[in-house]
């Protein structure tokens, strides 16, 4: 086993540290301490921090970008404390959980499924749409069915226990009321850059609690929750998916720095358009983005305080606070 190795498995048994003040460090436009590190993993939200030791942990035996980004946020996916991933998620408004997830190479190779029920790791079912369909996206009935084909275990329809409490409880008013930074939260997304510089991205979510049946994110939409792209960097998007979707926000990261931007001078610009498009709700309206460059350096930002990420690799699994839009 590799030296590096050796030290990617100590380090996963470190304490994760947290790191204040890194996010004012990203605002005012220097590298971070760490720029150029990799592997280099970042993922959205406290439930990154087990998903980036498991991506690493993963990296650490295959030496592969994309297994680890795979391997990551299904970690999440199985978190039943978790109630905005994966099949113990909360439910739509008809008391059903459905997934989204996309999953993406830096050669343009891509995969998502969406509107998907009973298929615990949908990520792994994007990825088998991505490398043995000739489609991108696969939806409803359709991915059930492929699931079923590929031979994924199908689960039994119903509620966690965690869930089925907080359903009965908004079924008591029924009235559709994100909160910011704790219901449209909804999203693991993970980007991820190796030793050999190739990047991947992944993400998936269980969607907006109490959503219209059939309502999808942005999460499983390709430019939109993740893009990737190995002659640039990549991004991904957390937060209300419909103000995502409308400046195709990941896609929009990785252009701004095809031109030349810094990953936090596009995360920047990128909230601020969305800010724009947004503004008669925007109060309510809560959006984050992570970013990195194909040199390992990173960008985060939001619309308002409260959102956070994780950072891991060789130095550790930290916390980091993003600067925002407003100030709070």
């Amino acid at each position: 086993m590799s030296q590096r190795r050796k030290f990617i498995k100590q380090t996963l048994m470190s304490s994760a540290l947290f790191i204040p003040g890194v996010g004012q460090t990203f605002a005012n436009g220097p590298k971070s301490q760490n720029a150029g590190e990799k592997p280099l993993i970042l993922s959205t939200w406290n439930h990154g921090l087990p998903a980036n030791a498991a991506a690493l942990k993963k990296y650490a035996e295959t030496n592969n970008i994309l297994d680890a980004v795979e391997a990551g946020v299904m970690d999440t996916e199985l978190d039943m404390s978790n109630l905005s991933v994966g099949l113990q998620g909360l439910p739509d408004r008809e008391g059903i959980t459905t997934l989204d997830a996309s999953i993406m190479k830096g050669d343009g190779s891509c995969g998502s499924v969406a509107f998907v029920r009973q298929v615990k790791h949908p990520i792994s079912l994007a990825r088998v749409v991505m490398e043995k369909t000739p489609h991108v996206m696969i939806v409803g009935e359709g991915a059930r069915q492929l699931a079923i084909a590929e031979g994924f275990p199908i689960e039994e329809e119903k509620l966690s226990p965690k869930a089925k409490a907080a359903y009965l409880k908004w079924k008591e008013t029924s009235q559709y009321k994100p909160v910011i930074n704790i219901e449209n939260h909804d999203t693991i997304g993970m980007i991820g850059i190796g030793a050999d510089g190739k990047l991947a991205g992944s993400c998936t979510t269980s969607g907006l609690a109490y959503k219209m049946h059939g309502r999808v994110g942005d999460s499983p939409i390709i430019g939109a929750g993740l893009y990737v792209d190995d002659e640039v960097g990549a991004a991904t998007a957390t937060g209300l998916g419909e103000s995502i979707i409308r400046i195709c926000g990941s896609f929009l990261i990785v252009e701004l720095m095809r031109q030349g931007r810094t990953p936090q001078e596009a995360c920047e610009e990128t909230v601020r358009r969305l800010v724009a498009k947004n503004e008669k709700n925007i109060k309510d309206l809560q959006a984050g983005f992570l970013a990195i460059n194909k040199d390992g350096e990173v960008g985060a930002f939001a619309v308002h305080p409260g959102f956070n990420f994780a950072k891991g690799g060789l130095h550790g699994n930290a916390m980091i606070d993003s600067n925002s839009y407003f100030k709070g």
